[in-house]
């Protein structure tokens, strides 16, 4: 199994080259040079395993054994869930009005990202420890990618993380699960601008491909392959837990309801329909809603700003996993793809091909729910199941409640009601706060300010610098090129 950049520009890469790159050299995403095809017997095999069992099995098709043995590949993944608090590490609530909800929170933050950050941590730890390396992690965060990250590689030796969070676009919970973690590998950054602007500096750095290779820079964010490859498990679990039966022919369809930020969890899902899960896929995302526009009328264009809303982790005007949807779209066409995400970074508006936007339409559904739509799903869904959803699963909820369902239909937690406290008091309720969550005001924090009008891309560089130079690690090279 061997990796390409969706824009062709860069060389092949094994599953490790993919997980020590942030983008490819070229500017664009590793994807797999061929997505595996499952038969009607595996999927029968796999709907009886439990969640973590799944994981294995996936995992086992995009790392080879030569790189990790199967015992190895099985040792890591159940090291990383661990520390998850749900002994099924994800669990599916079935409520009323047929609303079934997977909750994928049940790790350390709080937040769906816990689980292929969990594995992405220990697949890193492996390699590192085999070569003795130490890597530079980049990340950008809208909310829980930056808190996620942390946790999987705080207090390790061979890791320093950088992480660039938009100061007064998170919640508060959020902003303290990242700067009250003090350990010497830690680097937080508040900068005062929203979660797409902190991608432009982060981008900068990765594509000087001289700087990227002088400090193993590596990325965590949902640009990083690993990250997608175990999201796909999601959907094949929720598939599994809500198909009425795998007996009949044609197999049935569920249809998994995705909230949509950065486009990962998505892409993920096109990448299980590639592999052959009978499934329909629903991106819904809120008031930033270029998905959306794009899955509707191909316009996958800028909005003037980015809407500060309740689901503040999808508050993204530019979703950079939609390049690895649009390049599966059109079978692995990278001229073309990257013809277009070029096209599209000039202008910030693209136009979709009429061929394009046909196959994205009969891959996507979507929709938009604002904040109003928002406090009406989480009142909703307490009303009728005492039962409370973060502002991300009710966006979900949200088309649950206003499209009629003809099959099952899955949607999607990504995160746990408790941290999101505004959007609930919005909605005229008190979330149960977890002591862990409580204890977070007291703590100590610590984080560097990035200002309006400050060259951010220069001051991460001089961190990363001046932290190599305090490790006497600089100039060790990528661990694979």
């Amino acid at each position: 199994m061997e990796y390409v950049s969706t824009r062709g520009g860069a060389g092949a890469v094994d599953f490790e080259g993919a997980l020590f790159s942030g983008y490819a050299p070229d500017g664009g995403l590793f994807v797999p040079q061929r997505i595996p095809s499952l038969d009607r017997d595996t999927l029968r095999r796999w709907s009886r395993l439990p969640y973590r069992e799944l994981v294995k099995e996936l995992c086992s098709l995009f790392v080879t054994a030569e790189l990790v043995p199967r015992s190895t590949l099985n040792d890591l993944i159940d090291r990383a869930f661990s520390r998850f608090r749900h002994k099924d590490v994800v669990h599916l609530s079935r409520l009323k009005d047929g609303l079934n909800v997977l909750e994928l929170w049940h790790g350390v933050t709080y937040a769906f990202k816990d689980l292929s950050l969990s594995c992405t941590g220990q697949f890193l730890q492996y390699f590192l420890e085999k070569k003795k390396q130490h890597v530079s992690i980049l990340v950008g965060t809208s909310g829980d990618t930056g808190s996620s990250a942390i946790e999987s590689v705080r207090g390790q030796k061979n890791v320093d993380i950088f992480v660039v969070l938009p100061k007064g676009f998170c919640t508060q919970i959020q902003e303290l699960q990242m700067t009250t973690v003090i350990e010497d590998n830690v680097h937080v950054f508040a900068a005062h601008g929203n979660s797409d602007e902190i991608d432009e500096p982060i981008k900068e750095l990765f594509t000087d491909v001289d700087f990227a290779r002088k400090y193993n820079l590596m990325s965590l964010n949902s640009v990083n392959w690993s990250r997608i490859m175990v999201q796909i498990a999601h959907h094949f679990y929720a598939y599994f837990q809500c198909a009425p039966s795998l007996d009949t022919t044609p197999l049935p369809m569920v249809e998994i309801v995705v909230p949509t930020g950065g486009g990962g969890n998505i892409t993920a899902g096109c990448i299980a329909q590639k592999m052959g899960l009978p499934i329909q896929l629903v991106a819904v995302v809120n008031s930033n809603d270029i998905i959306h526009r794009t899955v509707q009328h191909g316009d996958f264009s800028l909005s003037e700003s980015v809407k500060a809303t309740l689901a503040s982790a999808m508050d993204i005007q530019e979703p950079y996993n939609m390049e690895r949807i649009l390049w599966l779209l059109l079978g692995s066409d990278s001229r073309l793809t990257k013809m277009l995400m070029e096209r599209f970074s000039v202008s910030k508006s693209l136009k979709l091909p009429e061929d394009l936007h046909r196959k994205l339409s009969e891959t996507l559904r979507s929709c938009s729910a604002s904040d109003e739509d928002i406090v009406r799903a989480v009142q909703r869904c307490w009303e009728e199941n005492r039962y409370l959803l973060c502002p991300h699963s009710a966006v979900a909820a949200h088309y649950h409640y206003s499209q009629p369902n003809s099959m099952p239909r899955c949607c999607l937690a990504p995160a746990s009601a408790a941290k999101f406290q505004d959007a609930l008091l919005r909605a005229g309720l008190v979330p149960q706060l977890p002591p862990e969550i409580t204890a977070l005001t007291a703590m100590e924090t610590r984080s560097t300010p990035l200002e309006r009008g400050q060259d951010w891309a220069q001051a991460l560089r001089e961190q990363i610098e001046a932290v190599a130079r305090r490790r006497g690690i600089a100039g060790q090279g990528v661990t694979q090129t």
